[in-house]
């Protein structure tokens, strides 16, 4: 699965779009909070909310070594960056990317909630 394929799922969510905050640095945002990381593409890959703690997201760590890690300053909060185009089956990925939607959306006040 390619990086802008991984983009366009997210971005047809319902309330998605498409934000660079730092500058190079895509992210998908829902009700101005971020719910996918992409960076600026040069990797395959794509950092995600994989679990409400940081003890749920290392199951992602023990399943696929190689291919998920704990992201950058926010890992501790149990968001992981998985790998593309590795041994993360693409279903997976997107069921990933629909957690992260869905966590990402619940936390939100109702009337910001698309």
């Amino acid at each position: 699965m390619t990086w802008g394929t991984l983009l366009a799922y997210c971005l047809a969510k319902p309330g998605a779009w498409q934000d660079e905050p730092w500058e190079g640095d895509v992210v998908a945002k829902v009700g101005g909070k971020i719910f996918a990381f992409f960076g600026s593409g040069d990797t395959p890959s794509v950092g995600l909310k994989c679990g409400a703690s940081r003890e749920a997201a290392d199951e992602w760590l023990a399943r696929y070594p190689d291919d998920a890690s704990v992201m950058a300053y926010i890992g501790r909060s149990g968001w992981n960056t998985l790998r593309t185009g590795g041994a993360i089956p693409d279903d997976e990925l997107l069921e990933a990317i629909d957690a992260s939607y869905s966590a990402i959306v619940s936390k939100l006040p109702k009337k910001a909630r698309p």
